[in-house]
């Protein structure tokens, strides 16, 4: 009798051990799909002592690897945030008002969510192969790019919405007086949705509202408005990103470059592929006319490690090669070939 209640209590305790570990691990996908890394994490980590203490156990084995791979990544990105966080508690008077010290807090430690977009990077020295007149072919050309999560899961899909904002520079460092001699703004709105169907190559898609504009007037003003889908495809180490869009169309008096789709075309391709420490991306527009009216244009970037003296956390060597139409808007109908090298702080 008394080996019989044995196997029952030992069945009833195993069963609600499995099903506890099913449950917690449920919760945290559901925190990591939603964005709410933290809130994973803490269970992740419940998991992984579980995991420690019954190495039998094959319910949940890759949650530990799991674990300890987030949890190393996580560090690496809070890091900066808690020497922030340790200065304000550390360093700062404290408030009696709790409101106004979580405000103060705010503005200190920053943190209000925001990820990088496109690569952040700064090339120091670009070169234009052609010789454009006002400008000189030597230029520095840089790229900032950030996105603000909005909202999850408006329609049970499990998708994000957010706001984006890209802005890309040209500035003429060779010139005595150092003129910024064109920079483009890219304002949108997207919502990026993953298809959940298992061994599919196609892993989310992407609906957008996106602005483009150069902030100039009179002759020089360049802008447009679009809506476009972008599909994500992956093939082991290599995605493949194509990218369909619709011009919104404006009243003539007010269009700045009637004719841009004729060298822009109406879509682009971007390949990706990571190798190790390196990442090669080629893009590849072309306006698709089968005549002396083709338009087109390749950008082929390389970020790399950087040399281990440097020591500049998350950050790349990069090289950018660009040749067509459109490096910026002011020469959508120009044709250009660059060539720059710097310093990437994402990607």
């Amino acid at each position: 009798m008394k080996k019989y209640s044995f196997f029952v209590i030992t069945f009833f305790v195993t069963t609600l051990y499995g099903n506890n570990i099913q449950e917690l691990y449920k919760k945290a996908s559901i925190y990591e799909k939603n964005g709410e890394f933290k809130k994973a994490m803490q269970i992740y980590k419940q998991l992984a002592k579980k995991n420690l203490k019954d190495e039998n156990s094959n319910t949940e084995k890759i949650s530990l690897e799991k674990t300890l791979v987030k949890e190393e990544l996580l560090q690496k990105e809070e890091k900066f945030k808690a020497l922030r966080g340790n200065f304000f508690k550390k360093n700062i008077d404290k408030i009696k008002d709790k409101e106004t010290s979580n405000t103060i807090e705010q503005l200190i430690v920053k943190d209000f969510g925001l990820y990088t977009y496109k690569t952040n990077y700064l090339l120091p020295v670009t070169y234009d192969t052609k010789n454009k007149d006002g400008r000189n072919q030597y230029e520095t050309k840089f790229q900032l790019s950030f996105e603000k999560p909005l909202t999850y899961n408006i329609f049970g899909l499990d998708e994000t919405l957010s706001f984006a904002y890209t802005q890309k520079s040209y500035w003429q460092t060779s010139k005595e007086s150092a003129p910024f001699r064109e920079s483009n703004y890219q304002p949108e709105v997207f919502l990026t949705f993953p298809y959940k169907e298992e061994n599919s190559s196609l892993k989310a898609y992407k609906i957008s509202l996106l602005h483009e504009s150069n902030g100039q007037d009179g002759e020089k003003s360049r802008s447009w408005n679009r809506l476009y889908l972008e599909s994500f495809f992956q093939f082991s180490n290599l995605f493949v990103v194509p990218r369909v869009w619709y011009r919104i169309p404006e009243q003539e008096r007010n269009d700045d470059n009637k004719d841009i789709q004729k060298y822009l075309g109406y879509g682009d391709l971007t390949l990706f592929y990571p190798y190790k420490k390196h990442t090669f991306e080629l893009k590849l527009r072309n306006n698709l006319r089968l005549s002396e009216d083709n338009k087109g244009a390749v950008e082929f970037n390389w970020t790399f490690p950087l040399p281990s003296f440097l020591n500049i956390p998350n950050s790349f060597g990069y090289f950018q090669v660009f040749s067509g139409y459109a490096d910026s808007l002011i020469d959508y109908d120009e044709d250009i070939n660059k060539i720059g090298i710097g310093i990437a702080f994402s990607r």
